[in-house]
Formats: C-alpha cells, structure tokens, sequence
C-alpha cells in the first residue's frame, strides 16, 4: 500500500477525498433513489461543477455510483449507489462520528500549535 502504484493506495486517493465522502453521503440518504446533477450541486455546498462531475465521473467509474441519462433537451443526468457504494457509506460515515467526536481535541491540539508557534 505504500508503494504509489499499488492499486489498493490509487483507490483509497480516490475515495478518500472530502467531495467523493459528501457525494457519497448525499446519495446514501436518497437511496435507494437517484438525484439529479443540478440537485446533488445543490447539496454539497462549496463544490464546483466541474469538481462535481469529476467526482461522480470516479463513483461511476469505480462502480461506486450509476448513471442514467434521460433522451430530453438538455439531457436529464441521474446518480445513485450501487451496493458497493452504499458499503462504502458504511466506514465513511464511522470516520464523519469519529471526526465529529473528536473535533474538540483537534481544535485545542490546533490552537495550543499556533499559540505556541513563533510569527
């Protein structure tokens, strides 16, 4: 896993970013339904579209997410879960309590380091 071009390691890159968690998390609450892009953009606040569509371009890709197109103008995009998404919700949303539980003692340890550090 330490190894840069270990498979195991380029997944856990992809997975393991703040925008793949909240995608996730988004899509795990409608399961077993879809959200549309424009509806997922408006969940997430703060990322772009571009970042959007890259993420969910990865889900889909990984098998973590599906996608169906509607034939209308413009062309209705829909996203959910696959079983593996919705197994992935499992340990991201362990890790979101863990990081809830905790942020206290990461907010003092943070603000004891820049008390401490010389300007």
């Amino acid at each position: 896993m330490l190894d840069p071009r270990c498979p195991t390691r380029q997944l856990l890159d992809r997975i393991g970013t703040k925008w793949t968690s909240m995608a996730v998390k988004v899509l795990a609450e409608e399961a077993p339904g879809e959200l549309r892009f424009a509806e997922l953009r408006r969940r997430i606040p703060g990322i772009s579209q571009k970042m959007l569509s890259v993420t969910l371009q990865s889900l889909v890709r990984d098998g973590l997410a599906a996608r169906r197109v509607e034939p209308t103008v413009p062309p209705a995009v829909h996203y959910r879960l696959t079983e593996l998404g919705l197994s992935l919700e499992i340990p991201l949303s362990a890790l979101r309590v863990w990081a809830e539980t905790h942020m206290p003692e990461i907010d003092r340890s943070n603000q004891l380091a820049d008390e401490s550090s010389p300007d």
